[in-house]
């Protein structure tokens, strides 16, 4: 029994290496965001993240993420993003694609962490429809949210601070707007739930305004 655990620790973590050591600067990433997050659920599974909420994520259905007017959605990103994400890179991440993800550290190389500072919760709006879908941080400091995110590659958000109205994750951790944005994927860890999320997935302005 003791060889069996070594032989599985030592193939799913020569795994996950394999997985981290794929990213680069490249418009997606070369290694599947999917396959990663099966590995990462798989090491969870096997040794342990029994901090998972059983609450969430809220799940819905393949059928979501089905082909629509623009992609996976009904219309284009919005022209005016945030930060200064790409528009073009949005696009193709929001509607066109259900695997891969803006590069790692791409986050950091936009205007974002130049324009918000101080600890007030920054929101963050679905880069198609403008509703908000993450709320951040909540019950942690800017610089423990810039902290974990910098460490992951992508902005990294906890089940507090999801805006559960309009967001579900799929049952192989993708993780989408209601209305078939593709977010990213939920890749729990020792701490929970954690949604590894595409900045130019969330990079639009509010509806409302």
């Amino acid at each position: 029994m003791k060889l069996l655990n070594l032989s599985m620790l030592s193939l799913v973590g020569t795994s996950l290496l394999r997985s981290s050591s794929a990213f680069g600067p490249a418009a997606f990433s070369r290694t599947s965001a999917s396959a990663n997050a099966t590995q990462r659920n798989m090491f969870n599974r096997l040794f342990g993240a029994n901090t998972i909420s059983s609450e969430y994520p809220i799940m819905a259905e393949e059928s979501a993420m089905s082909q629509k007017g623009h992609g996976t959605s009904e219309a284009p990103v919005q022209k005016e993003l945030r930060w200064n994400c790409d528009n073009e890179t949005a696009d193709r991440i929001c509607n066109f694609n259900r695997h891969y993800a803006e590069f790692g550290g791409y986050w950091e190389s936009t205007t974002f962490l130049k324009s918000e500072k101080g600890d007030e919760p920054i929101n963050f709006y679905d880069s198609v429809t403008g509703e908000l879908l993450f709320k951040a941080p909540i019950g942690r400091t800017m610089d423990e949210f810039v902290k974990e995110s910098k460490s992951h590659g992508w902005p990294s958000f906890r089940d507090e601070e999801v805006v559960w109205d309009h967001v579900r994750c799929l049952k192989n951790g993708e993780c989408i707007s209601d209305s078939g944005t593709h977010l990213g994927h939920n890749l729990p860890d020792g701490s929970g739930n954690r949604y590894c999320i595409n900045l130019v997935s969330v990079a639009g302005n509010s509806k409302d305004e």
